[in-house]
């Protein structure tokens, strides 16, 4: 369930990114690297459902974590650079927020269970 949350989440908030990235002029590599990176958030997320195993599983959602923290980043220097409005900012970085979170939990959740698993075998 909480998978099927988060890859609702990841795609929602690429949507947004991508339409906002729609509406900036200039600054192309900027625009760029955000479209990117918040892309791969969704990306890795779905293609954990598809993993080979836990490592694997948690593999692909520790890279969406990374992008997560990448997105953050962007967000707050088109904030800083008059880009993108704060009340604009201040949603978009909760939603990554959110979704940072959640990918925080999984992966914890999934370690847990894989040690406890081993432990059993």
């Amino acid at each position: 369930m909480a998978e099927s949350k988060l890859r609702e989440l990841s795609l929602e908030f690429a949507v947004k990114i991508v339409k906002l990235c729609n509406n900036l002029k200039g600054h192309y590599s900027l625009v760029n690297q955000l479209e990117r990176s918040t892309t791969s958030i969704g990306a890795n997320i779905h293609e954990a459902n598809y993993a080979h195993g836990t490592t694997d599983f948690v593999a692909k959602l520790q890279i969406a974590l990374k992008e997560c923290y990448e997105t953050e980043y962007w967000l707050e220097l088109f904030v800083k650079c008059d880009l993108i409005q704060q009340e604009i900012y201040k949603e978009l970085y909760n939603q990554c927020g959110t979704i940072r979170r959640i990918l925080i939990a999984s992966i914890n959740t999934a370690k847990k269970n894989a040690n406890e698993k081993n432990k059993r075998h």
